[in-house]
């Protein structure tokens, strides 16, 4: 079984589903009964001050809260710089508690409403399709603007994927 832990989906061209086109999403956690990742570049219009006062500090501005994907988006996830928190599989990246009124003692972080989630299997299954890249993360990434975080990820691969880079949003406006 591959771990995908640490590792960035980026979705191709062919992947259509509205809650994951031209998504980026950081696997945080992978193993035999699935996976779970956080969307980069859905930041939603919501200010993370509005629900997490204490946490906003660490949140850097426009200090809004990010669609971490469709799973749960009742539940806050916080995603900070540092390894101080539970390990994501990415060092220099852990996941704070925003259920505790201590900060940690590192930071920034970026706040996600909800999650992504792949059952056993099935990741790999869309994989395997064709339905995702999956090419290395850097710890800046869910702090890079989601402003055409897609194609700048895409690019920076080279070759193939740096081409693919340019698919236009509609073929059939080309």
């Amino acid at each position: 079984m591959e771990t995908y832990a640490g590792q960035l989906l980026v979705a191709t061209p062919s992947l259509i589903d509205p809650n994951f086109w031209r998504t980026v999403v950081l696997i945080i956690r992978s193993d035999v009964d699935g996976s779970i990742g956080l969307t980069l570049n859905r930041p939603t219009v919501v200010r993370v001050d509005a629900h997490l006062r204490a946490w906003s500090t660490l949140v850097p501005e426009p200090g809004l809260v990010h669609s971490g994907g469709p799973v749960q988006p009742e539940v806050a996830i916080a995603l900070v710089i540092g390894d101080g928190g539970e390990p994501v599989g990415l060092k220099g990246l852990s996941l704070g508690d925003v259920a505790i009124d201590e900060l940690p003692s590192s930071g920034p972080a970026r706040i996600y409403s909800g999650y992504s989630g792949w059952g056993r299997g099935q990741l790999e299954e869309e994989v395997s399709e064709g339905s995702w890249y999956v090419v290395p993360a850097r710890p800046s990434d869910p702090f890079d603007s989601p402003d055409d975080q897609w194609a700048r990820i895409l690019k920076r691969q080279g070759g193939r994927l740096a081409l693919m880079s340019t698919f236009p949003d509609d073929v059939t406006m080309n």
